[in-house]
């Protein structure tokens, strides 16, 4: 067990622009205590401008780095062989005017969504038959349906995206966070295919 390493790739990792990546940012990794050091600073990449924003290593890539320093390490893979490195650029700053009119944007397209939504299906005289129904009055405006339904609507979406501003009610997750994250999972997977078959055609040119 003295010269065994165990080593696990994250799924992904997020780094600075000119970046050295090493080993140890990239796995998880288990080894004899004198060297685990030495292997968790193993340079793999070099992030360049060429890079972009998406580097995908293979696990094959930190096994020929690792052995180029300790040879003879009886090297164990665990989990997955690919890790996706996105590379971070310094955000740039956005305008205050630019910042109001995407704002202002979607506050009126999402008002019109509801509005129109609301024509659609009728709602005012679905309040109205309601109102009519329970009373026996006939109202244009039965404001003691409308009132508490907008509030309803208005705090039932604060309960499905789970959000109020950026404080989260509880830990579970809300639809949205899920269905970004299998999008993210899809999108990751079509990375790692496409760096495969890219890698694939560099070695049949050669």
């Amino acid at each position: 067990m003295e010269n065994v390493l165990y080593i696990r790739l994250r799924h992904r990792i997020q780094v600075r622009e000119e970046s050295l990546v090493k080993l140890g940012q990239i796995a998880q990794l288990i080894a004899p205590e004198p060297i685990l050091e030495s292997i968790r600073d193993i340079p793999v990449h070099h992030v360049t401008v060429e890079d972009k924003n998406i580097i995908v290593v293979d696990v094959m890539t930190a096994i020929r780095r690792i052995n180029a320093v300790h040879p003879s390490l009886d090297i164990q893979t665990i989990g997955p062989v690919q890790t996706i490195i996105e590379v971070v650029y310094e955000k740039k700053k956005v305008s205050l005017p630019l910042f109001a009119g995407v704002w202002l944007l979607l506050f009126i397209g999402t008002a019109l969504a509801i509005i129109n939504f609301h024509e659609d299906v009728s709602m005012r005289e679905v309040h109205q038959r309601m109102y009519f129904f329970i009373t026996g009055r006939v109202d244009p405006h039965p404001l003691i349906y409308q009132i508490p339904y907008s509030i309803g609507l208005g705090l039932g979406m604060i309960l499905f995206f789970n959000h109020v501003f950026k404080k989260r009610i509880n830990e579970e997750p809300s639809p949205l966070e899920v269905e970004m994250f299998n999008y993210q999972q899809d999108l990751d997977q079509y990375v790692i295919m496409h760096e495969n078959k890219e890698s694939q055609k560099k070695l049949d040119d050669h």
